[in-house]
């Protein structure tokens, strides 16, 4: 989205913040080219779908002068321990810059309300862009490539629900917890502690890091069950289901 007024002003880095990848960065350093930054936590299935465009926007648009820049606050209690956060930045492949917003510092100077959500800032440092939650990948696409004047093609969408012109369904409210039970969604992830196992519908899965962890996933909108319990050595702390394309019949 556009914001209403060309004069929002990008908020500074608290000083004490701790980073990954780089060293510490100042905001008003980075005048004179765009910077994109969003609040995202590894513990959150809608920042780790978001991650991939992340990714290919620094991959693509770093040596033309862009920016990228995530900011991890923790949603979840194995977030609040930076060398956990280091740990999987580097398991995820990042590699620009990761600011550490433990203390949600950051967060409140942008006012921000959720995960994940990107704000993208032009090379005077006032606001060109924005967006909460997932989608909208091809809109800040083409404003990156309007702030750096260049074109090309978007990237393709990561999932088939990124496409805007594609019908979702609603999915089952995350639940705290392992839950046991009835659910409708494209896929199911568990929100875990520790290492070791979970068992799902009486099989273990592996866990080797805390995080989000993908448990099942269906080529569209799908109503089942699932019995979800931890074992040794994890905790399960919230099951979370992401939207589906809608099946064929409410199309």
């Amino acid at each position: 989205m556009r914001p209403p007024v060309h004069d929002i002003a990008a908020p500074p880095f608290p000083r004490d913040l701790a980073w990954v990848n780089v060293a510490s960065l100042r905001m008003d350093k980075q005048r004179g080219r765009p910077v994109l930054v969003e609040f995202w936590d590894f513990c959150r299935p809608s920042s780790l779908r978001t991650l991939p465009y992340l990714r290919a926007w620094h991959e693509r648009y770093a040596e033309a002068g862009l920016r990228v820049i995530s900011v991890h606050c923790p949603g979840f209690g194995p977030g609040e321990d930076e060398d956990v956060v280091r740990g999987a930045v580097a398991r995820l492949g990042i590699e620009h810059p990761v600011c550490l917003d433990t203390r949600f510092e950051l967060w409140r100077e942008y006012d921000n309300e959720g995960w994940p959500a990107r704000y993208l800032w032009n090379a005077d440092g006032h606001l060109a862009e924005y967006h909460f939650g997932e989608g909208g990948y091809a809109e800040t696409e083409l404003a990156i490539q309007e702030l750096l004047g260049m074109q090309r093609e978007p990237l393709p969408f990561q999932h088939p629900e990124d496409d805007p012109d594609a019908r979702i369904v609603a999915p089952t409210p995350d639940q705290p917890g392992a839950y046991s039970g009835p659910y409708a969604a494209g896929a199911v992830w568990a929100v875990v502690d520790g290492m070791g196992a979970l068992v799902l519908d009486g099989a273990p899965v592996a866990i080797e890091a805390p995080g989000a962890h993908l448990l099942v996933e269906h080529e569209r909108h799908t109503q089942g069950t699932i019995d979800l319990r931890p074992g040794h050595g994890v905790t399960c702390l919230a099951t979370c289901f992401t939207p589906g394309l809608a099946p064929p019949e409410a199309t």
